[in-house]
């Protein structure tokens, strides 16, 4: 009998800048008492740091940072881009985290504050509860129905699709209209899926996969649910989760039908459109009437700036106002500039951010790392890009890291590995490495040979 072996089905999972913080599992690394753990999620050092956004995050629990924002200011690579992110994840799921680079606010269609509103509305996020009439089972048939097309071609075209829907308590068969059918296209409803539909609208919603599915061989991860209980028709609480700038682009943007000269209209409309100011503030009446009620819960979110610097004085002298405001997230701001030039004018400013802003942030340092540090962050780095690598080679590689930067020392990880792997050896060692530093420079290599060899160099 011949046996033959096959590459793994498991996908492959892409390795980012931020991949060994494994932020899903403990955002900060933070033990219970509130005190950063040396080692934990993929942390390593900035002990400070961390527990100083931990209280940022109890405090935003207890709704105390309205009208406040976080700079996290640090030399390049020290972590600044991924405490944010253990912010957001500490924070939860469900609470919107926006991030943007200073310089996007940058654009010949729209104005520089409208992209920052934009962006502020994306991070405030609204729970909407409704009680719904539904029809809500297993999906246990899905037949189509088709008749004669009465536009005089010979095509068919589908008049009604017959949905069969089971719950705990029984089965029931639902006559739908051709617009549900395709929903549930869309929704890529299959049998044995669990959905529910909403009586007066007909929107379809799946939930996941039935869990009598749960034992099949099934190679796409899947979400089991459990058979609905009670009847197919009930009443239920829906919670549906949109940010307020969701609204403005539903309100902003009507769809305007399904023809042909509806569908050519809107490609017409190529550039971006600002959201008008009285379009905004009629949203906010309805937001906070629905919050009044109790129908719906605001949840302020983050909004994370990176390269803060990047800004010029008008965006600066918007910030003031809008952090004020009474719909504000949380925002948390990053640079790693020191004394500079805020753009716009000629003043000289720490991080390049006017004094009058700086007074409303509560700012947080990162330290940059120890050579010991850098060791185990290369090690946890290593182990993650699926590499092995000698104790030698490692401790070589965090004084090149010392010597140039964190960053550079891990981008020469992967090519030594290729050049190992090449050389017939499965583990990094030292003169692979040694090859890498002479193939690639770092920074300040690249900057001292363009000021000796300047006049090899145009202007």
């Amino acid at each position: 009998m011949k046996i033959d072996e096959v590459p793994s089905l498991a996908r492959k999972s892409r390795v980012a800048a931020h991949t060994h913080i494994k932020v899903r599992a403990n955002g900060l690394g933070l033990k219970e008492d509130g005190d950063a753990a040396e080692t934990a999620a993929g942390w390593i050092g900035q002990e400070l740091a961390r527990e100083a956004c931990g209280l940022v995050v109890d405090m935003i629990r207890e709704k105390k940072m309205a009208g406040r924002a976080l700079l996290m200011a640090g030399a390049p690579g020290t972590g600044k881009t991924a405490l944010a992110l253990g912010i957001a994840q500490e924070l939860g799921a469900r609470v919107p985290f926006c991030p943007m680079v200073g310089s996007e606010v940058y654009s010949s269609e729209i104005k520089k504050t409208e992209v920052l509103m934009e962006n502020f509305r994306r991070a405030i996020g609204l729970r909407i509860k409704e009680v719904k009439e539904v029809y809500e089972g297993e999906v246990v048939e899905m037949t189509p129905e088709e008749t004669e097309s009465t536009s005089g071609g010979y095509g068919k075209v589908i008049s009604h699709v017959i949905v069969g829907l089971k719950s705990v308590k029984g089965t029931k068969q639902l006559k739908l209209d051709p617009a549900i059918y395709e929903a549930l296209q869309q929704e890529k409803v299959q049998l044995g899926d669990v959905i529910y539909i909403e009586a007066n609208s007909g929107s379809v919603k799946r939930v996941g996969r039935c869990d009598a599915y749960a034992t099949e061989f099934d190679l796409e991860a899947e979400e089991y649910t459990p058979l609905p209980k009670g009847d197919v028709h009930k009443r239920k609480e829906i919670v549906q989760d949109v940010t307020l700038h969701d609204l403005d682009a539903a309100n902003a943007k009507p769809i305007g039908g399904h023809d042909i000269v509806a569908v050519m209209n809107q490609l017409s409309k190529g550039k971006k459109t600002e959201i008008t100011e009285k379009l905004r503030h009629e949203i906010n009446k309805v937001v906070n009437g629905y919050i009044d009620q109790g129908i719906a819960e605001l949840i302020p979110g983050v909004l994370f700036v990176d390269e803060v610097h990047m800004l010029d004085i008008e965006c600066f002298t918007y910030l003031n106002k809008a952090l004020e405001s009474s719909l504000s997230p949380i925002v948390i701001f990053a640079t790693n500039r020191g004394i500079c030039t805020v753009k716009g004018t000629d003043i000289q400013a720490p991080h390049g951010i006017p004094t009058d802003l700086l007074d409303r942030l509560m700012i947080v340092r990162t330290m940059t790392y120890t050579v010991e540090e850098m060791v185990r962050i290369l090690a946890v780095r290593a182990q993650v890009e699926g590499l092995e690598i000698d104790e030698e080679s490692l401790a070589h590689l965090a004084d090149v890291g010392d010597k140039t930067s964190l960053r550079h020392a891990m981008q020469l990880l992967s090519p030594a590995f290729v050049i190992a792997k090449t050389n017939g050896r499965e583990k990094v060692a030292l003169a692979d490495l040694q090859e890498c530093e002479d193939l690639f420079i770092d920074a300040k290599a690249s900057a001292k040979l363009l000021s000796e060899q300047a006049d090899k160099y145009l202007a």
